[in-house]
């Protein structure tokens, strides 16, 4: 539950326990949640709750498993970013892109937009922060995916 600090440290320590020391090199944060809202039906704790799970979420679980990612980066060879040593990928959406509106007939979403667009930056920030140690930051646009969010969109 990316919601709960509590929580994150628990898997956090479960995934250390079974790496037995040898460091993650991939951590993919992927839970995600929206409401389906317009714009004059959005809530302070809609926006609250989306937000802490699409933004607050992954950085608090960049922040706990970055140990065992640092670890997997040094035990790497050759210098340099690579997945081969250690990734930090957060699913984004296009629903996130202040450039683009794609979908904004369909679903107006903006708690979700907003989540997501923070979301990208947050992205952006751990690459450059974390770069120094070897680890890559990123986010990615999975394009659309068939779950009960997907079919949401009326997919």
């Amino acid at each position: 539950e990316v919601a709960d600090p509590a929580s994150i440290k628990a898997a956090a320590a479960k995934v250390e326990e079974h790496l037995g020391g040898s460091g993650l090199n991939l951590l993919i944060n992927n839970a995600g949640i929206l409401k389906l809202n317009t714009l004059d039906a959005e809530t302070s704790e809609d926006m609250r709750e989306i937000y802490t799970t699409n933004t607050i979420g992954p950085l608090l679980m960049g922040q706990t498993f970055l140990p065992m990612l640092k670890k997997a980066a040094q035990g790497s060879p050759g210098s340099g970013l690579s997945c081969s040593k250690a990734a930090i990928v957060n699913m984004s959406s296009i629903g996130g892109s202040i450039a683009s509106s794609f979908g904004w007939e369909l679903m107006h979403v903006t708690s979700y937009r907003c989540s997501k667009a923070a979301l990208n930056m947050l992205s952006k920030c751990q690459s450059l922060a974390y770069k120094e140690h070897g680890i890559r930051g990123v986010a990615l646009h999975p394009g659309w995916v068939q779950t009960d969010m997907g079919r949401s969109a009326g997919h």
